[in-house]
């Protein structure tokens, strides 16, 4: 047993249960539960965004597609990265500008519909609970090679300790974990970029040259001279397609991601914290080449699978390679706090949804005190966590960038069409926000149900039989049928005409605040003021 490794695992837990403890202290009502009373600066909430989004599918899982499959697996780098030029161009103002505490809020503020209002809640659990699947994946992994554990015990160790810190420390807690997490994931990533570019004569010309010969070793790669060239994973151009479409198009999706943005108090510091947050995202993507290259040269495909099929603890074991066992227990430590960070952000997005949509704002009719919302919450994380723990395990041998990968394009057909035609289309009805969101989320799962992520002929997927949908990913289809049907539902279910001229009306003042945050008062609890007060 590594003792280093439980040394810095105990460290780890104790220094964010101890966040969690002077968060709790914090944290008074809903507002400070949803969104830390909306008090992050721009710096540190980019921080908390980089460690919401550097999940265990950028370290773990982009890390072995890399090592594995060499081009296929930075396509995952680059499509995470680009996302944020759509998030920051149309979504992360807005969002900030026009919601409270959910991404329900933001679609409600033009129509203030039950209705909408509960569908939207529904992606959001959705979306939430499949992104999780990925983070506990990683985790049992992460734990069964450092401590010996089996599967199940690690996912259960995980999926307490993530309840823990959303039922006492809310949004507080979680972004300060995700800030500390971040900037250790960060230096951590550097020290072994370092290490692996010294071992290249701090040359990338020469890196490129050894993994072009490499690539003519099938033994160590397992790829027969296509490993700097596409190809190797994704054969069929059309799927490479779909899941660049999804990764570019899912950020501005996501609801853990959008959610974010109600914590700093108006849309100037969303906006800055996306600026900033993508700098930092996009200097450890760069890293993640090292990391990838890295594992196949100096750990080698065959002891990467040996481990884990899905080559999920390639910087793991690259970091023990390279740097012994106490850079390979600090490594996976900081892996098991990264995980730790997004699996209670994805808690609280999914629990958030459930007490302030469905039970405060459908079922109180918006009249319960935030006592019970906060206890609702609570009840709900339990429920999010549970569900997202058994689903977990029967995915164990998936790699988690692909999981996160199916997420992405779920966010991009069920959320981003409805985000984006509430904001910019005068002619869009809650007939079409109800149409886009329900046959996105059930286009872009049904695709997944059909596809050969679930169903291989040679047993190879959770199920044995042929696959009806041929893509991996859903996005090349799902999310254009998302749009389509979003635009069709508010052509086909009009308002009556009097209705129709007071939201055309409303829809002059939504841009407005979604442009501008006018009518939208600073502070706390980001309620909403008249527009022109």
């Amino acid at each position: 047993m590594n003792w280093t490794a439980i040394t810095l695992f105990i460290v780890i837990v104790a220094i964010t249960l101890g966040i969690t403890w002077w968060a709790s202290r914090r944290t008074k009502n809903a507002s400070d539960f949803y969104t830390a009373g909306g008090g992050l600066n721009s710096t540190q909430n980019a921080l908390a965004i980089s460690g919401d989004y550097m999940s265990a599918a950028s370290f773990l899982g982009i890390a072995g597609m890399i090592a594995i499959n060499g081009f296929d697996g930075f396509f995952y780098s680059v499509g995470f990265l680009v996302g944020y030029i759509v998030v920051l161009f149309l979504v992360a103002e807005p969002m900030r500008n026009l919601g409270k505490f959910t991404v329900a809020d933001m679609i409600t503020a033009r129509y203030a519909d039950p209705k909408v209002r509960g569908v939207a809640a529904l992606n959001t659990i959705a979306i939430s609970v499949f992104y999780m699947i990925a983070q506990l994946v990683g985790a049992g992994a992460l734990i069964k090679l450092l401590l010996g554990l089996n599967f199940t015990t690690a996912v259960l160790i995980v999926g307490v300790l993530m309840t823990v810190y959303v039922l006492f420390g809310g949004m507080t807690a979680t972004s300060w974990v995700q800030i500390v997490k971040a900037v250790l994931l960060i230096g951590g990533t550097l020290v072994i970029t370092f290490m692996v570019f010294q071992k290249f004569g701090f040359s990338i010309g020469g890196m490129f040259d050894t993994m072009a010969n490499m690539a003519k070793d099938t033994e160590n790669t397992g790829v027969a001279g296509g490993f700097l060239n596409p190809g190797v994973k994704y054969k069929n151009g059309w799927d490479t397609l779909s899941l660049c479409l999804g990764l570019v198009l899912g950020t501005a999706g996501l609801p853990h991601i959008l959610i974010r943005f109600f914590t700093v108090k108006n849309g100037v510091e969303a906006r800055k914290s996306v600026v900033k947050s993508t700098w930092i995202i996009g200097i450890f993507y760069v890293m993640t080449m090292f990391l990838g290259f890295g594992a196949a040269a100096f750990v080698g495909k065959a002891a990467i699978t040996k481990q884990d099929a899905a080559g999920n603890m390639a910087a793991p074991l690259l970091a023990k390679a390279l740097g012994g066992d106490f850079l390979f227990a600090f490594i996976c430590a900081v892996a098991f706090a990264t995980i730790l960070a997004v699996v209670a952000g994805l808690v609280l997005t999914g629990a958030g949804a459930f007490a302030h949509d469905f039970y405060n704002e459908i079922l109180r009719k918006g009249k319960a005190t935030q006592k019970d919302q906060m206890r609702m919450a609570r009840i709900a994380a339990i429920g999010v966590a549970v569900v997202s723990i058994l689903l977990s395990l029967g995915a164990e041998k998936m790699n988690v960038a692909f999981l996160v990968s199916l997420a992405f394009a779920v966010g991009a057909s069920a959320n981003l069409p409805v985000i984006v035609l509430t904001i910019f289309w005068k002619k869009f009805t809650r007939g079409g926000a109800i149409t886009g969101m329900l046959v996105g989320l059930i286009t872009s799962l049904g695709l997944v149900a059909l596809s050969p992520n679930i169903w291989n002929p040679d047993g190879k997927a959770i199920l044995t039989g042929t696959a009806l949908y041929p893509l991996t990913t859903p996005g090349l289809f799902s999310i254009p049928i998302g749009f389509a049907a979003a635009i069709i539902g508010s052509l086909i279910f009009r308002e009556k005409k009097d209705r129709a001229l007071a939201e055309e009306k409303k829809f002059d003042e939504i841009l407005v605040r979604a442009s501008t945050g006018i009518a939208v008062r600073t502070g706390e609890d980001h309620e909403e003021a008249p527009l022109g007060a």
